[in-house]
């Protein structure tokens, strides 16, 4: 298999990286990481499909891995505009149908962007929406508890002591192997002026839950969607509870018997996607949606 690429590309004056694998002329699926992480999260995914044919790009939103640091974080690190600069991306890659994989944000940013409320064209180009614990309502304390931590970023004198940190506050993500942890932190670590080391991202990220208190309340773009989805719950997520997933079989593509839901055993929020348990039913489920 052809190793994957590295890419930049300027979107809405912004510069955006993404990984990209597979054959460039494969469908596309677009993996979308979650609020705090990067497109490398999404490498087993990503290998998984690229050896089956498809083409998988996985970007790091603003303000998270290699990507810009927005400049104004009150104006752009919200979902309206994440699903402007996914626009712009598939605008620029010329991806004209895929499938979206989406863990926890990237779920919510896939479920703006199938919707079509905020960016029109998006609606017909999405033709399948997997979500990885991420449903249109979210629980409270788990958004207060996301933001507890997301919000303040530790720094440690060694990646070491980073690398512990991460096995803690990501255990939800079920098994992961240790070169799965070690690659987990060096794709999540930038060094401080001081020589110590703290998560990548840009801590003014959270002020999503600021400034825009209810961003991640989107029934209106849940009833919206046409595409099939599916929904994979951790069993132990503390996020994504089971009335919510109820209220979604009775609405939208749920109501139109275009809903999936998969509990994965032996994890919380999210589950990792890096173990053929949580591969293939995404692989069937793609494949059953066509392109």
């Amino acid at each position: 298999m052809t190793p994957p690429s590295s890419c930049y590309v300027k979107i809405l004056g912004r510069e955006i990286h993404w990984m990209d694998w597979g054959p460039q002329d494969g469908p596309v699926v677009v993996a979308w990481h979650g609020l705090a992480r990067t497109g490398r999260d999404m490498d087993e995914l990503a290998a998984h499909f690229a050896a089956k044919g498809f083409r998988v790009v996985c970007p790091d939103t603003i303000g998270r891995g290699l990507s810009q640091w927005s400049p104004a974080p009150d104006d752009e690190y919200q979902l309206s505009f994440y699903a402007r600069l996914a626009e712009a991306f598939c605008d620029a890659l010329k991806l004209d149908r895929i499938h979206w994989v989406g863990t926890s944000m990237g779920g919510a940013i896939g479920t703006v962007c199938a919707s079509g409320l905020t960016v029109p064209r998006m609606k017909s180009r999405i033709a399948s929406l997997t979500l990885n614990d991420n449903a249109p309502q979210l629980a409270q304390s788990a958004i207060d508890r996301i933001r507890a931590y997301a919000g303040n970023p530790p720094a440690f004198d060694t990646v070491a002591e980073l690398e512990a940190f991460f096995r803690t506050v990501y255990k939800p993500y079920g098994w992961l192997s240790d070169a799965q942890w070690l690659r987990l932190t060096e794709t999540s670590t930038r060094r401080l002026p001081d020589g110590r080391v703290t998560p990548h991202y840009d801590p003014s990220m959270v002020r999503q839950f600021t400034a825009h208190e209810n961003d991640y309340l989107i029934w209106p773009h849940w009833d919206a969607i046409a595409a099939p989805v599916l929904l994979l719950r951790g069993v132990d997520s503390d996020l994504v509870r089971p009335a919510v997933i109820d209220e979604m079989r009775g609405r939208g593509p749920g109501a139109a018997g275009r809903l999936q839901v998969i509990e994965v055993p032996g994890c919380g929020h999210a589950p990792a996607l890096n173990v053929d348990s949580h591969l293939a039913p995404i692989e069937a489920f793609v494949r059953s949606a066509g392109i």
